[in-house]
C-alpha cells in the first residue's frame, strides 16, 4: 500500500466541491429529462458517477471523486451498464498501488491529455489582469436562455437546455452572463457548498472569444463567492501541452489560480 494513499482522505476537498455539483445538477433536473435522456448519478462515499448518454462530454459521463479499490468496483459495474461515453478520473500521483494494479487488471485506456485542477484561495490580492467585458447574475425569467446558451457552447443537444436552465436562481447555485452591451456573450455557473466554490459552464459565444469574456465571468463568480464566506475556488480544465496550448488554463493562471493537481482519464 503507497503510505501516502492511506494518510490521504478520498475524495479531496476540490474533487469533492467538483462531485458536489454534479450531484446537484442531476438532483434537481427535472424528471422528465431524467427519464427521457436516462440520466443518472450514483453517489459513493463523497465522489460519484453520472451519466447523460446524450452528452458527448466527459464531464456528464464519468466516476470521480473515488479512491478505493471497493468504490471504483461499485462505479465500475454502475457505468458498464450504462449507455454512451464513460470516463474514470484519476489523479495517479496519489492512488495506491492496489487501484494501479485494479486499472491494469480491467485493462483501462488512457483517453486524452486529462485534466487539470486549479485553485485559488482568499482573499485575494490585486492582479493585473484588467477585466473590460462587464457580467451579471442570470435572472429567474432568462434561465432557458441561458440553458440554451451552454448547450451551443458546449455542443449539447438543444433538448439538454432545461438540464442547465434547471439550476438558475437554486440553492448553491449562481449563474452569469457576460455581456456585451446587454446582450448575452458568454455564460458562467458556481456551485458552492461551506467553505468551497465549483467553477463551471463556462462558453462564449464564437465571435466573441479572445475578448476577456472567460476573465469577466471568473471575476464575477469569485466576487460572488467570497460575498458568500467562499475561501476556495476550485476549477478544471485540459492540461494544456506544448503541442496544445490551452488558453483557458492560461486565464485561470492569469486571474490567480494555482495548478493543484492533474487527473487521467481512463475510457470504462
Amino acid at each position: 500500500m503507497n503510505p501516502r494513499f492511506s494518510e490521504r482522505i478520498f475524495p479531496t476537498h476540490e474533487d469533492a466541491i467538483e462531485a458536489a455539483a454534479f450531484v446537484s445538477l442531476h438532483r434537481l433536473s427535472p424528471e422528465h429529462l431524467r427519464a427521457e435522456e436516462d440520466f443518472g448519478c450514483l453517489v459513493i462515499n463523497g465522489g460519484c458517477a453520472i451519466s447523460l448518454p446524450s452528452a458527448p462530454a466527459i464531464g456528464l459521463n464519468r466516476v470521480l471523486g473515488l479512491g478505493s479499490v471497493e468504490d471504483l468496483d461499485k462505479a465500475y459495474k454502475w457505468m458498464r451498464a450504462r449507455a454512451g461515453n464513460r470516463f474514470l478520473q484519476l489523479n495517479m500521483d496519489a492512488v495506491s498501488d492496489e487501484v494501479r494494479n485494479w486499472i491494469q487488471t480491467k485493462g483501462l485506456p488512457e483517453h486524452g491529455p486529462g485534466w487539470a485542477k486549479l485553485t485559488r484561495s482568499a482573499p485575494f490580492s490585486n492582479l493585473d489582469a484588467p477585466v473590460s467585458v462587464l457580467a451579471r447574475r442570470v435572472q429567474g425569467d432568462e434561465s432557458l436562455l441561458f440553458g440554451s446558451m451552454m448547450c451551443k457552447g458546449f455542443n449539447f443537444p438543444p433538448s439538454l437546455a432545461a438540464l442547465w436552465s434547471t439550476i438558475v436562481g437554486k440553492e448553491g447555485w449562481s449563474c452569469f452572463f457576460a455581456l456585451d452591451d446587454e446582450t448575452p456573450i458568454g455564460t458562467g455557473a458556481m456551485y458552492v457548498s461551506g467553505s468551497y466554490a465549483w467553477l463551471g459552464g463556462g462558453t462564449t459565444v464564437p465571435e466573441f472569444r479572445n475578448r476577456g469574456v472567460q476573465k469577466a465571468l471568473i471575476q464575477a463568480r469569485t466576487d460572488c463567492g467570497i460575498a458568500q464566506g467562499v475561501l476556495t475556488f476550485a476549477v478544471e480544465t485540459e492540461v494544456p501541452s506544448t503541442d496544445k496550448p490551452n488558453i483557458s488554463y492560461d486565464n485561470l493562471r492569469k486571474m490567480g489560480f494555482q495548478h493543484a493537481y492533474d487527473r487521467k482519464n481512463f475510457k470504462l
